[in-house]
């Protein structure tokens, strides 16, 4: 279980969230000007990076607001929580996880219920 502490009601279990997708990403300025390609990469097309990520989440199940996180996805640790009225921290503000030779970080997946 992780536990989300939302900037508005505090710490709470996941359960009560909702992940949101990526954060920061920029509605285009003219969208009936954009193919149908270009719109589609803007509503679909997310980065997945295994890292650090900035995140949107909602407190579903409790005030309902918005607001933005900074999360570790090989390690599922939330680095930072910020109001959408917030400054966005910078990604170098943030040490990621240590890495191996290959460059992926030494936790591996990330899945903890593997057994190594």
């Amino acid at each position: 279980m992780i536990l989300i502490n939302c900037p508005y009601c505090g710490e709470r279990e996941q359960s009560e969230f909702t992940n949101g997708g990526e954060a920061h990403v920029v509605r285009p300025k003219d969208p009936d000007s954009l193919s149908d390609k270009e719109w589609g990469q803007y509503v679909f097309f997310r980065s997945n990076p295994k890292g650090i990520f900035y995140e949107r989440w909602v407190h579903t199940h409790g005030c309902k607001k918005w607001f933005n996180a900074v999360r570790d996805t090989s390690t599922d640790t939330i680095l930072k929580i910020y109001k959408l009225s917030d400054r966005r921290p910078e990604i170098s503000e943030f040490q990621t996880t240590l890495k191996s030779p290959s460059g992926e970080p030494i936790v591996g997946s990330g899945n903890f219920a593997v057994k190594k």
